[in-house]
């Protein structure tokens, strides 16, 4: 296994941030965005080493209505909408090439069909990270997909950035993607934000990988 990439330092002002350093995650921006775990059927998440820290191990793969569910969520602020504005978010993550899916979310606020999005999510058996845009009271889905997997059994960070009419995604400090939206694109909704998937339910796009140094800024 290759060796871990240096801790993301959340470019801009984060308004939120995770190392899952502590054995109760807590929100590191000093913007007080406490996590709830949401689980079903079992399901939890393990601490596990990462460099001098640790951290977080979601459920493996499993098919079927009766698999473990769980994520992570925090409640929505006025400093987790970004509106039009240009902002960031990423996260360091590790997948096994056998832990793909047809989607795997690490970072969700909002949903696709209601109320504006953005997400970073493992695309298909290959493994390419995305990053997502709905702006709130459209449908269509802007998406900036990797050229290249990080489903390799080997750490790598992963950044999202929208800046006017552009959406950016970065793999381990390199633009490996890139999306047109339209600049006045806004995202604001009620949602919380979900680590490691939509929901503790069924079909919830389940991250089954090892998540580390989540984020999300203003530039």
């Amino acid at each position: 296994m290759a060796s871990a990439p240096a801790a993301q330092a959340a470019p801009g002002t984060p308004v939120l941030r995770y190392s899952f350093d502590q054995a109760t995650p807590s929100d590191e921006s000093g913007h007080g965005h406490a996590l709830t775990t949401r689980a079903v059927r079992g399901g939890s998440t393990l601490a596990v080493a990462h460099g001098t820290g640790q951290a977080l191990r979601f459920p493996k793969h499993c098919s079927g209505q009766k698999c473990p569910r769980v994520v992570l969520q925090t409640a929505s602020t006025d400093e987790l909408n970004p509106g039009t504005g240009p902002f960031r978010y990423g996260a360091t993550v590790l997948l096994p090439k056998k832990q793909t899916t047809k989607g795997q979310n690490i970072l969700q606020k909002g949903y696709s069909h209601a109320g504006g999005q953005y997400k970073l999510q493992v695309d298909g058996k290959a493994g390419r990270p995305s990053c997502v845009l709905v702006g709130t009271g459209r449908h269509v889905i802007h998406q900036a997909r990797s050229a290249t997997s990080v489903a390799d059994g080997s750490w790598h960070s992963i950044e999202c950035h929208r800046s006017g009419a552009v959406l950016t995604v970065t793999v381990d400090g390199t633009v490996r993607g890139t999306a047109a939206i339209p600049a006045n694109l806004s995202v604001s909704n009620a949602a919380p934000l979900s680590v490691g998937g939509k929901g503790a339910y069924a079909d919830n796009d389940q991250f089954q990988g090892t998540l580390d140094d989540l984020w999300v800024a203003r530039d």
